[in-house]
């Protein structure tokens, strides 16, 4: 049997918190429902944080609410713990935290400092243990930070290695500007080969500079299986100058997939679903290959 790697559809939420046309609750479940459809089992449907920071992010409990029920990891993103009270009243199953890299991302995200941030990390974390949730904990600007510049390799490693103590279930590492190549990507895996259990990192590339898909790669060949994208590349990040689209959903698959590996999701749920990111968000052209697979698709190869 062929090697499973998992995809975590960030789109409903990353891909549309900086879109200049907000979405309806209504409009969020119809494009939940379409990455269901195409066989997306692990989803980001929602963020339990200010409506006036992040006015697309507004009625995330009405999205929960009227998600299906059934075999799917719907996760939602949590500023403080005020946010995570909010995601378990909705019975939501799985919370983000976000924590930088970096100490002036974590002023100009969540107004905290980073010693701040995996203060208010832990003690959500505590709690999340107690109430049976699973936690993901973002490292943004894991790579490179808009503010900073680049981030010492030991750096991310040590909040990694923090963040685990404190009892997250899995740690993501986010190249927030799509700053990152495939040897920095390979450089930072293996110094944390060293330190935690890579089993439990997963990896969140944008596309800013063409780079997504072949980081992706280079992760891959450094032992992750477990991917954030986003459904015809939509994201960026209003908090973090120069932050592009994420690497597309559909060009994460159709990789994968040429490299054996199975990820559950087919391609022709994929393009409907891309096509329905593009009508309600007048803002998505769909990821490099979204051509290729419309003419695949048309010659009924796939």
């Amino acid at each position: 049997m062929a090697e499973n790697i998992i995809i975590n559809d960030v789109g409903p939420r990353d891909g549309l918190q900086n879109q200049a046309r907000v979405l309806t609750p209504a409009q969020r479940i119809q494009l939940i429902n379409s990455l269901i459809a195409a066989g997306m089992r692990n989803i980001e449907v929602g963020a339990f944080v200010s409506p006036k920071a992040v006015p697309a992010m507004a009625g995330t409990d009405e999205v929960v609410a009227g998600l299906p029920r059934g075999d799917y990891e719907f996760s939602t993103l949590i500023p403080n713990r005020r946010g995570y009270d909010m995601a378990m009243a909705c019975g939501v199953g799985t919370v983000g935290l976000v924590v930088a890299s970096s100490e002036t991302m974590n002023q100009k995200n969540i107004n905290m400092s980073t010693a701040q941030a995996v203060d208010v990390s832990r003690g959500v974390l505590d709690q999340s243990r107690v109430d049976g949730i699973r936690t993901q904990v973002y490292l943004a600007t894991a790579w490179e930070c808009p503010f900073e510049g680049a981030i010492a390799t030991d750096q991310v490693v040590q909040l990694a290695v923090q963040l685990f103590e404190a009892g997250a279930n899995e740690v993501v590492l986010a190249d927030t500007i799509g700053a990152a190549s495939p040897a920095d990507v390979k450089q930072l895996l293996k110094a944390l080969d060293a330190a935690v259990d890579l089993r439990a990192v997963s990896c969140h590339f944008h596309d800013t500079r063409a780079m997504g898909v072949a980081n992706v790669f280079a992760a891959v060949e450094s032992g992750i299986r477990k991917f954030d994208a986003s459904i015809g590349g939509l994201g960026g990040c209003p908090f973090a100058p120069g932050a592009t689209g994420n690497v597309a959903t559909e060009d994460v698959v159709v990789m994968l997939h040429q490299m054996g590996f199975e990820t559950g999701v087919n391609l022709r749920g994929l393009v409907a679903a891309a096509d329905l990111a593009s009508e309600l968000t007048g803002n998505c052209d769909g990821g490099h290959s979204i051509r290729w697979i419309k003419r695949q698709i048309e010659m009924d190869r796939i």
